[in-house]
């Protein structure tokens, strides 16, 4: 079921256009998934993911986990029948949560609540961020929970090591990553041989900013033999030299013939110079989260609705776009819908950035299997250099 075939690669470059099949449906990649953390991308019905052309989404083992349980969402048929999305689903592991929402204070809405993870061989002990309750997680639990959820997509649980962390301790966290690659294979195998169900599972790189870390992870995980391979860890405050220079030390690793998953990576900048070095898959809650926050999408770069100067501004986020925001609706009022914290606004600008980046990687599709990729990238890089995405008059 879950095959690979590449269809096309670009000159001079790593990019290449492929196909993945999974039981909910074909793959075009390179891809970009929009994050549905809570089994819902924010502000939008599943009606208007499909009009915008997603082909693929993302949901979050950690937040599902604590509510509602994934018990009920195996009750309720799976995460496919309970959302009503007949397309593909991919579910994260729960471990970037675990090492990093479950251990930071900033996110608790009660301050009085200890935050901490403690981690030891065998998985790691945590709070939740929403009531302070411990919980525990083994890499055969992580998996035993996705495949509860049913989605095509599952992950190996991993520990993301702080940015901040020393090269030894990323050693031990990566090696500590690997064995539990193998017991979530290892649990894994199992569930299917148990259900019959027709779930993959990918492995994660880790190695932190180290060349020689991130060169061993990925020849590790490659050779786990799994339908495909991820790479974690980057994009959490290192520098973009940084984040492309640990791709140029992985991709070599990875095999040409799975697809390659970058994890958390999803700005347009980025997509193009990570599709450039191979790179498959995607997924990231920027462009959701910049939405409600105001900013948008141009192919001049990226800006603040609530700017004073769009106040009476007749024309649509951006000149030409095919999506039903711009179709329908002027910047001026799109402003007065943020002005006034109307959810509308939240909704049309969401719309607007998803459409962006999926029309994005269509176009980067298409200029792969046209031969003239490279020139696509710099020309649209030349072109998008602002970032005014900040509130100013």
């Amino acid at each position: 079921m879950f095959t690979f075939k590449i269809t096309s690669k670009a000159n001079g470059s790593l990019a290449r256009t492929g196909t993945f099949k999974t039981p909910h449906g074909a793959i075009k990649t390179p891809v970009f998934m929009p994050v549905g953390t809570k089994a819902t991308v924010k502000t939008l019905s599943k009606e208007e993911l499909e009009n915008l052309g997603a082909q693929i989404i993302l949901a979050n083992t950690y937040h599902l986990y604590l509510r509602p349980g994934e018990k009920i969402v195996k009750k309720m048929g799976g995460l496919h029948k309970w959302m009503n999305w007949e397309r593909p689903i991919l579910t994260d592991s729960g471990g970037f949560q675990v090492f990093s929402l479950a251990a930071n204070k900033e996110h608790h809405k009660n301050k009085k609540i200890q935050t901490s993870v403690k981690i030891d061989e065998n998985g790691v002990e945590f709070k939740s961020h929403l009531d302070g309750s411990k919980h525990y997680f083994t890499p055969e639990k992580a998996i035993k929970i996705q495949h509860d959820l049913g989605a095509d997509i599952i992950m190996a649980f991993d520990e993301c090591a702080p940015a901040h962390s020393t090269k030894k301790y990323f050693e031990q966290a990566m090696k500590r990553t690997h064995d539990w690659l193998e017991r979530c294979k290892k649990e894994h195998g199992k569930l299917l041989s148990k259900t019959g169900a027709q779930i993959a599972l990918f492995g994660i790189v880790q190695g932190g900013l180290y060349k020689n870390l991130r060169e061993e992870s990925a020849k590790f995980v490659d050779n786990m033999d799994l339908p495909g391979n991820a790479i974690g860890g980057l994009s959490v405050g290192e520098s973009k030299k940084e984040m492309l220079g640990m791709l140029d030390a992985t991709i070599p690793y990875l095999s040409e013939k799975k697809p390659r998953y970058l994890m958390g990576v999803g700005t347009p900048e980025d997509l193009l110079e990570c599709v450039d070095r191979g790179v498959d898959m995607f997924d990231c809650v920027h462009p959701t989260r910049m939405a409600r926050h105001g900013s948008f999408w141009t192919k001049e770069g990226s800006f603040n609705i609530k700017n004073e100067k769009f106040k009476k501004d007749e024309k649509p986020l951006e000149e030409p776009c095919s999506c039903s925001t711009c179709g329908t609706y002027s910047r001026s009022y799109i402003r007065h819908l943020f002005v006034e914290n109307e959810i509308l606004g939240l909704r049309l600008m969401t719309i607007h950035n998803l459409h962006f980046l999926l029309d994005l990687m269509y176009k980067i599709r298409d200029r792969i299997e046209k031969g003239d990729f490279t020139k696509f990238k710099k020309d649209f890089l030349r072109q998008f250099k602002r970032d005014v995405t900040k509130k100013t008059k």
